[in-house]
């Protein structure tokens, strides 16, 4: 026999070996499999904190009338998307973003001062021309819940992803509330609308979707079970196997033989004795025994 075929042949029996473990262990494999993607699902489930994601998307171009330019300007837009990305997650406007954050309101209509009434007197009569008009305050619109977070942490709860060959790019918060990541998605947002006709020549920055209540985005609950359940069999697979290495027990005539150098002189087979033989072997012994008593 060859080497090659002799390996061939020791893989083979080491397979069959590994099947005929498995299958006569199954029953704690399967336990195993069970109580770990169990352990797993109750730690992602009510353990681990949820995280939830809010995304806002934007889109940044410069305004034209000259058809020529047009073109020129959408790719120099679209080759931009970078710098808005290096922007939008900078000290500056994430500065803005927590102040607003803190008092997130919106000047909806500016203060009106008060104005006196104007008169006009012609030959020794007083005529009205302009009534007084009375001092009215700013009207704010509040547009969420107050929220402290600081420029450090919102540098690390927000992303900017963005697509090839496309002007738009996506705004992602992730925070412990489903409104916290909306608010934090739009208020960095806005902060960047405002900011960035200061810092670059860009006229036009349009939100093109506004955050809506984030969604769970961690702990992904079905992947983390799962990979429980598959610990589960591996840990169990490699316990298995350890222990069947470390069994000592000569299975075949052909370690003794091959690995040994022993010399097999006969085989002893295994005799199964029928129940009624032992009952009747151990009748006739009680009864010697009572004999010899008398």
């Amino acid at each position: 026999m060859s080497a090659e075929q002799q390996n061939n042949e020791e893989v083979t029996i080491d397979l069959r070996r590994l099947f005929i473990l498995i299958k006569k262990h199954i029953i704690s494999i399967l336990i195993w499999m069970i109580g770990l993607g169990l352990i797993a699902y109750g730690v992602s489930e009510y353990v681990l904190v949820p995280k939830y994601t809010a995304s806002t998307q934007l889109l940044v171009n410069r305004k034209t009338t000259d058809a020529n330019q047009a073109y020129t300007n959408q790719q120099a837009d679209i080759n931009a998307v970078t710098t808005y990305k290096d922007i939008i997650t900078s000290n500056v406007i994430l500065k803005g973003a927590s102040k607003y954050l803190a008092n997130p309101v919106t000047l909806v209509k500016k203060a009106t001062p008060a104005k006196k009434a104007v008169y006009k007197t012609n030959d020794g009569t007083r005529t009205l021309v302009k009534k007084a008009v009375k001092a009215k305050p700013a009207v704010y619109k509040r547009e969420s819940k107050s929220y402290s977070v600081s420029a450090n942490e919102l540098a690390s709860a927000v992303s900017v992803t963005t697509t090839t060959s496309s002007q738009v790019f996506t705004l992602s918060a992730t925070a412990e509330t489903p409104a916290k990541a909306q608010a934090i998605a739009n208020a960095v947002a806005k902060e960047f609308k405002e900011q960035i006709p200061k810092i670059m020549d860009v006229n036009n920055v349009t939100i093109v979707a506004e955050a809506a209540k984030g969604t769970k985005s961690y702990p992904n609950v079905k992947m983390i079970t799962m990979v429980g359940v598959l610990a589960g069999l591996v840990i169990s697979l490699l316990i298995i196997i350890i222990k069947d290495l470390s069994d000592t027990t000569v299975r075949e005539d052909s370690f003794m033989t091959n690995e040994l150098g022993l010399t097999n002189l006969g085989e002893i087979a295994h005799i199964t004795m029928p129940k009624d033989w032992i009952f009747t072997a151990k009748t006739a012994e009680k009864r010697g025994s009572s004999r010899r008593r008398v």
